[in-house]
């Protein structure tokens, strides 16, 4: 018994307490508040939830309210005026709350969920994948920056994204909104936007980026494939366009270095697939289509007049053939080269 009691005490002093406002809650403090419980500092915080600065100076660390940003006090708020702080990297959108913690606590979260050593690149990477693709709309939501300018009018109203599902989280106005019930119901949102961020960067880690290394591989051995490096080919399928054009942008190849086609096996894996490398990856303009008189042709009549064998079919406009063998699809690719 004589050493329990000393050992609690300890444990409790050591405890670490989040504060942030208190009231009506929004997505880029519940998130924030998540993210930081992700971290071995916060991993068993307290949480306190108020506006009197008196409660707020005595926790360790403040997010969303308090009108300070300071990493070395640990103030994490962005409602201040002359408040202009940004992720950088090329990223332009002012932050919220769930930019602030996540860009000084972000590669320590995405390193910790995924299993990866802080110091492998791969967590740079995924850490920019995920404020590209999950953080930057919480924090230009938060902050009132609209998506399309004041010009043009939405054809549809959208309620159902991640803060405006939090946001529905919330009392109802005409409902009574005990301190107790709305700190519940901000833990319930902290969490459904934390699984959310997990869901994605796990996807990310264990789908996104294993498509990146395959194409990585891909690009990086064409000139195996065929000498010009225009024909890049995959063993097997995965999302390949999003990293092609970011790879050759980080290689620094050259324009007229730049692949035309990219064979792979088809979801099913029993037929082969060559696709033109579009201009963009939102573009439907190819860097070189398929020749147009193969275009709209299929099986015998598109084998007699390429002169290729074992051939499915090959797009009206050009973009995307088939071959019933990978040996046959690059037969395709090497004719189109001269074509």
């Amino acid at each position: 018994m004589s050493q329990t009691g000393p050992a609690t005490k300890k444990q409790r002093m050591d405890v670490k307490t989040i504060g942030t406002h208190n009231g009506t809650f929004h997505c880029d403090e519940a998130l924030a508040v998540f993210l930081l419980r992700q971290t071995d500092t916060y991993k068993d915080a307290s949480l306190r939830r108020s506006r009197d600065p008196a409660v707020l100076n005595d926790c360790d660390i403040v997010v969303d309210v308090g009108a300070i940003y300071d990493e070395s006090k640990r103030r994490f708020d962005h409602h201040q005026r002359g408040f202009t702080e940004v992720f950088g990297h090329g990223f332009s959108t002012k932050l919220s709350s769930a930019g602030l913690v996540y860009k000084h606590f972000g590669r320590e979260v995405v390193a910790s969920a995924t299993g990866l050593e802080l110091s492998d690149k791969k967590v740079d990477i995924l850490w920019l994948k995920m404020y590209k693709e999950f953080i930057e709309a919480l924090d230009a939501i938060d902050n009132g920056i609209s998506q399309y300018s004041s010009q043009e009018k939405p054809k549809y109203r959208n309620q159902t994204d991640l803060s405006s599902r939090v946001g529905w989280l919330n009392p109802r106005w005409n409902e009574s909104a005990e301190p107790q019930k709305v700190d519940a119901l901000f833990l319930k949102a902290s969490q459904l936007a934390g699984d959310e961020f997990l869901g994605r960067l796990d996807y990310y880690a264990n789908a996104w980026l294993p498509a990146r290394d395959l194409v990585l591989v891909g690009l990086s051995s064409r000139q195996n494939i065929d000498a010009s490096g225009k024909i890049i080919l995959f063993e097997k399928f995965a999302p390949w366009k999003e990293h092609l054009f970011e790879l050759e942008a980080e290689q620094g190849i050259s324009e007229d270095e730049l692949p035309f086609y990219v064979i792979y096996p088809d979801e099913t894996g029993g037929n082969w697939r060559i696709q033109a490398v579009p201009v963009s990856p939102e573009s439907f303009d190819s860097r070189k289509a398929l020749p147009e008189k193969w275009r709209g042709m299929r099986d015998d009549e598109l084998s007699k007049i390429s002169g290729v064998d074992g051939c499915i079919f090959v797009h009206a406009s050009g973009f995307i053939g088939g071959n019933k063998t990978k040996e046959g699809a690059l037969n395709l690719a090497k004719l189109a080269l001269k074509m």
